[in-house]
């Protein structure tokens, strides 16, 4: 029997794994850059249908996915949640294609406090001080950019929205995550499947038309798809929301070092000022969120 200290270090190793592979992203993202995003997008679709049917079958619940299924308001929420990560990936694909890993890293360092401001919004949650008080670092620091620099970084804000939106939305959708991203996937399969159609109507598929190492690295994409999101789930199962919220900056932190270090891409002073505030928003956000988790226990020791 695993003692909760065995447990706790499992679920960092399968968090760490999660993290880790979603942040060097931009390196596999990199090598099919030559593809068209919209057709990276369409393998994607189909061979994570096909990975994660294969570890469904093999994990034994066929029969809860069979259920799922047959829930017409689950798979129309699931329809909507679809729409949404398919937004956020094809924006993912093509910034990495086109050099824009900085603001990659910049939407999901900016995702926790889009969140933040959902959960405010839609679900009527209110936000503390100190939690208002990151908001606006995070405001003021994408405000710079635009009137400073005059640019909106878009790709960003399009990230950290609809990752955080489609966050909100599973967050209310009693349905597990392999399940949920299968469903996802089969909803989006027709339509990537009439797109590969298209292209090869028209001789632009890049599958099995070049070479043997792009074809096989377009099939990856349902491992590359999969992999990070079943040690997600083993992990959070096993850490607290705190624990595991202090890992997921590890995503954006290995982005922003491969996209400065490893990409050279530019990242001039007055640029850096943004990322600076945002960081200095999500430092408060997260020491506050820290301070909150040990009150709850010392509280409820002194009401005993």
């Amino acid at each position: 029997m695993q003692t909760d200290t065995q447990n706790s270090n499992k679920g960092i190793l399968f968090a760490l794994s999660a993290y880790g592979m979603w942040g060097l992203f931009p390196i596999y993202f990199k090598s099919v850059a030559s593809v068209s995003p919209f057709e990276v997008l369409s393998h994607r679709i189909i061979w994570s249908v096909i990975f994660m049917a294969l570890f469904i079958a093999a994990s034994g619940r066929w029969q809860e996915l069979m259920r799922n299924i047959r829930q017409k308001k689950l798979l129309l929420n699931l329809t909507v949640s679809a729409i949404l990560i398919s937004i956020n990936w094809v924006v993912f694909i093509w910034s990495v294609g086109q050099g824009h890993i900085l603001d990659t890293s910049m939407g999901y360092f900016i995702n926790p406090l889009v969140s933040l401001l959902l959960g405010m919004v839609i679900l009527g949650e209110r936000l503390r001080r100190v939690q208002w008080v990151a908001v606006l670092m995070a405001v003021t620091g994408v405000a710079y950019q635009l009137i400073l620099l005059g640019s909106l970084p878009w790709v960003a804000l399009v990230l950290a929205c609809s990752f955080g939106t489609y966050g909100l939305l599973r967050k209310q959708i009693v349905v597990d995550p392999f399940s949920g991203l299968l469903i996802e996937t089969l909803i989006l399969s027709p339509f990537a499947l009439l797109y590969l159609f298209w292209l090869t109507q028209h001789n632009e598929l890049v599958f099995l038309s070049e070479s043997i190492q792009m074809s096989a690295l377009l099939v990856a994409a349902g491992i590359v798809t999969s992999l990070p999101l079943i040690c997600f789930a083993a992990g959070a199962r096993r850490l607290t929301l705190t624990i595991n919220g202090l890992l997921m900056y590890i995503t954006p932190s290995l982005t922003f070092i491969l996209a400065v270090v490893v990409y050279d891409e530019p990242l001039h002073p007055d640029r850096l000022v943004t990322f600076a505030l945002i960081w200095t928003g999500l430092i408060l956000f997260t020491a506050e969120g820290v301070w909150q988790s040990t009150k709850i226990p010392v509280k409820a020791l002194e009401t005993r």
